[in-house]
This record gives structure tokens, sequence and C-alpha cells, in this order.
């Protein structure tokens, strides 16, 4: 991937999202009655700005914002370009 985010941004893969379509039990759940298609929460960093107010690194889970970021279609991967401040902890 030739991606190298500038300044303060940080390139996320998000997790993807679990299909809920179905119970366990067999049932069908209607898209009605789900929560509209939200983004995940959580994702891999990919890569990481030049600046030195980044506090997190390459292959870490991480949370971000809900609604942060521009997303980014690349090589068939809908990635995330998310500034620094906006990454909210790390998972460990």
């Amino acid at each position: 991937m030739n991606i190298k985010p500038l300044k303060d941004n940080v390139l996320i893969e998000p997790e993807k999202e679990e299909d809920k379509s179905q119970t366990d039990a067999g049932i069908y759940l209607p898209e009605s009655v789900e929560t509209p298609n939200e983004r995940p929460q959580i994702g891999e960093v990919l890569e990481i700005g030049d600046s030195k107010n980044i506090k997190v690194e390459k292959g870490q889970r991480v949370i971000f914002n809900k609604y942060s970021g521009t997303e980014v279609n690349l090589e068939k991967k809908s990635l995330l370009l998310v500034r620094n401040n906006e990454v909210l902890a790390v998972i460990k």
C-alpha cells in the first residue's frame, strides 16, 4: 500500500462489522429493525503521519470517534484517514 498520511493524520482499517441479520435461533431480522449501517469504531493503525504529536503506532488496535475521518477506498479496502486527536484509546 502506498499511502503515507501527512502531519497528524492516521490511516486506519476499520474492523469488519458483524452480520446481525439472523439470530442464533435462525430468525431473520429485517434491516428496518436493526440500527442503520454505522461504521465500526475499532480498527487497526496501518500508517501514521510525520507529526511528533502522534501517540499511536502501526499495528495497534484503536478506538476512534464514530463519525470521524475521511473514507478512502483503495485496493478493494475501505480505509479511514483520521486526525490523531480523533483517536480515543489504544486497545491492549
